[in-house]
């Protein structure tokens, strides 16, 4: 049976952060802890050993597999930072178009810094994917 990788976990948030070796990546991965606090309302978790993530919900796929995420979630990983949207989300692609500087992966956006984005469409994207995934998802926790 598939056991996922990513869970969630008691480590310290606070600890992760300190951890962070490049002091400009750590101010930010802070403004981000306090930007995602504010806006889902959630207490930030670990989930892994290194995704900072706010709420959390159960998916279940038609192959049988299913586990817990977290509704939005970031993580200040050595080379851009990650922040994980709802891929699925109908808001996403046009709020992207405005966000400033990044890339993207299937739920991923990649950021260098946050000086490089535009932080309200930031505060909207988090805004419509915790919508959206509360919406999509009626147990999340």
């Amino acid at each position: 049976m598939y056991e996922p990788k990513t869970k969630e976990t008691n480590n310290s948030v606070i600890e992760f952060i300190e951890d962070v070796e490049n002091p400009k990546k750590r101010e930010d991965a802070y403004k981000l802890l306090d930007l995602f606090t504010e806006v889902t309302g959630y207490e930030a978790k670990m989930w892994g050993p290194s995704i900072i993530g706010f709420g959390a919900y159960h998916y279940k796929y038609k192959t049988g597999h299913e586990g817990d995420a977290p509704l939005v979630a970031f993580s200040p990983r050595k080379a851009k930072v990650s922040l994980y949207f709802a891929p699925d989300d109908p808001h996403r692609e046009s709020l992207l178009k405005n966000l400033g500087k990044h890339t993207t992966g299937k739920s991923c956006v990649y950021i260098n810094k946050l000086a490089d984005v535009d932080v309200n469409v930031l505060r909207s994207l988090i805004e419509n994917t915790v919508k959206f995934m509360k919406e999509s998802y009626p147990d999340h926790k």
